[in-house]
């Protein structure tokens, strides 16, 4: 009977829930300045032919660190070309990681693309969409910070456990057009108008183990059973 009873509590022991470890992937704040990933390991890049417009101020932004700073873009497309071509990239690992999540801060200028979208890859080449935002300044003047630009990748097992992932923020046409809106409704897009980029980061959950006190709480339990048998048995 002891027997049996080990091995019916190994076998609940291998089906107990388990609880899912939050871990930061990477994180920039760019208050160094640079674009060196500032916790965890990642790399961040421009993509397709916008520039560097500097690192200025993150007021405003989720930053813990006021006024802090934020990484500014500029050069877009012309006006209807380019669609979801010019914006930014971070890459980073997501080995022994499952449901990732990736999430920004942003300041749009008046003149700059009103509409992002953020867009994943596991080969460094296929950019699939997986979320979109607008500025959305509701007649208020820009520019402001939109905080917090969250997108979820619970849902898609592909960006688990990968050694390369991928993330862009791009610039999209307005929906349903082929031209860009600019970010303040009363204002006209520009090629020069900014985005300014701050708090990125990617987390996922590390790979679910039991946690100790429940193997601690099993154990002692089938001890005392145990010993209930073999007392019987005398």
């Amino acid at each position: 009977m002891f027997k049996h009873l080990v091995t019916a509590s190994v076998a609940a022991i291998a089906c107990l829930p388990v609880a899912a470890q939050a871990s930061t992937i990477a994180q920039w704040n760019f208050n160094d300045g640079n674009l060196i990933v500032d916790l965890g390991a990642g790399s961040a890049t421009l993509v397709g032919g916008t520039t560097q417009s500097g690192f200025n101020s993150g007021g405003g932004s989720s930053d813990p660190v006021q006024p802090g700073s934020g990484w500014s873009i500029s050069t877009f497309a012309s006006q209807g070309t380019g669609d979801r071509q010019r914006g930014v990239s971070f890459t980073v690992s997501t080995l022994g990681l499952e449901n990732v999540v990736f999430s920004y801060d942003m300041r749009h200028s008046n003149t700059a693309p009103g509409h992002e979208v953020v867009q994943y890859s596991i080969d460094g080449s296929t950019f699939v969409d997986i979320g979109s935002f607008a500025s959305n300044n509701n007649g208020a003047t820009l520019p402001l910070w939109f905080n917090g630009r969250t997108v979820d990748l619970s849902a898609i097992p592909q960006a688990d456990n990968q050694a390369s992932v991928t993330f862009r923020v791009v610039a999209a046409f307005a929906p349903e057009t082929s031209a860009y809106a600019a970010s303040n409704t009363g204002a006209t897009y520009g090629t020069a108008g900014t985005w300014r980029f701050d708090m990125v980061t990617v987390s996922g959950n590390v790979a679910p183990v039991p946690e100790p006190e429940t193997y601690a709480m099993l154990l002692a339990g089938l001890t005392l059973v145990a010993g209930a048998i073999r007392r019987r048995r005398a």
